[in-house]
């Protein structure tokens, strides 16, 4: 199957550079480009993609604001924010927003083909060094967990140690558990918190107090 992308990126070299290295994969197909938010939106809703390479600061409409809207729009479409430095300020926003992960514009052709396939599939982005510092720096102050009361306590220990950075493997050693297991708990936790994905999970567990002070380090 072929996975739908809409480029998004105000500079038009940056969007040829990305459909170059898109268009190398048989599995992906760049459906359209928009140069700002507002023609986001409309390309969205005009090519319902798959997966959206979403730049952050656009003139007029910025990309947290498309991100919102595009996905308020179509819940089923995936957005990858792209920023020009992996400690812009607005990631987090966006990531609060719906965006399912984030790279910088620097990202290896390899790196970023798989990037949309992983996010087409359903899963998320949550790079080792980036989403640390971003969630770090930019989730809210700790406060009572009580948002995640409808967990049982091995849910509650598994979103823990996904917001550490732990993947599904790693938490069912953590845990004595199967690998199976560990992802099926993370699956009826997203269920269970009303959350897009794994990087929603993360920040969520973060804003409800649920971890404080250690950071995520690996990929989900």
């Amino acid at each position: 199957m072929t996975i739908k992308v809409l480029l998004v990126d105000d500079q038009a070299l940056v969007r040829a550079g990305f459909r170059s290295l898109l268009g190398r994969a048989r599995t992906l197909a760049v459906v359209a480009e928009a140069a700002s938010g507002e023609e986001a939106v409309r390309q969205a809703v005009l090519h319902r993609p798959d997966v959206v390479l979403m730049d952050i600061r656009m003139p007029g409409t910025d990309g947290i604001e498309a991100t919102r809207r595009i996905l308020a729009e179509l819940p089923a479409t995936r957005v990858i924010i792209l920023t020009t430095f992996d400690t812009d300020e607005h990631v987090f926003e966006a990531l609060r927003a719906g965006a399912s992960g984030f790279l910088t514009k620097e990202v290896e052709p390899a790196e970023l083909r798989r990037a949309v396939e992983v996010v087409a599939a359903g899963d998320s982005l949550l790079s080792p060094g980036v989403t640390r510092r971003v969630v770090e720096r930019f989730a809210h102050r700790p406060r009572a967990a009580a948002g995640l009361a409808g967990l049982t306590p091995r849910e509650s220990d598994v979103v823990r140690l996904v917001a550490e950075g732990l993947s599904n493997d790693e938490i069912a050693a953590a845990l004595v558990i199967s690998p199976l297991t560990a992802k099926t708990h993370v699956s009826r936790a997203i269920t269970k918190l009303g959350v897009r994905d794994r990087v929603q999970l993360v920040i969520l567990a973060y804003e409800e107090g649920l971890v404080g002070g250690v950071a995520p380090r690996g990929n989900g």
